[in-house]
């Protein structure tokens, strides 16, 4: 997202990041990687809960309740316009013009 924002802001979009870390970790992750957009934190998955992105997950047999990664893209009103579930971070930017150039 970070290297696209340039184009997004053309096509008047915002980007936004959540996760579960705490603000102390995710500024030293937007530190270390210069995003340039907000990072939400939402250590009690409330967000993510209703997004329907904190879903057990199972590695090696054993069941833990995770983040999938998920981008949205979200209209002025706050309807949501494109989802994509278990996107890699390769493909969430040419998803993401491909909806937004229509």
């Amino acid at each position: 997202m970070r290297d696209a924002l340039s184009e997004l802001e053309k096509k008047n979009t915002v980007a936004l990041g959540i996760s579960p870390d705490t603000p102390a970790r995710q500024k030293k992750f937007d530190t270390k990687y210069s995003l340039g957009f907000p990072l939400l934190s939402d250590p009690g998955h409330i967000v993510a809960g209703k997004y329907g992105v904190w879903t057990e997950k199972s590695m090696f047999g054993k069941k833990y309740m995770g983040i999938v990664r998920s981008a949205f893209l979200i209209d002025e009103k706050g309807k949501i316009i494109q989802a994509w579930y278990k996107i890699s971070p390769k493909k969430t930017v040419p998803e993401l013009m491909k909806a937004l150039n229509g």
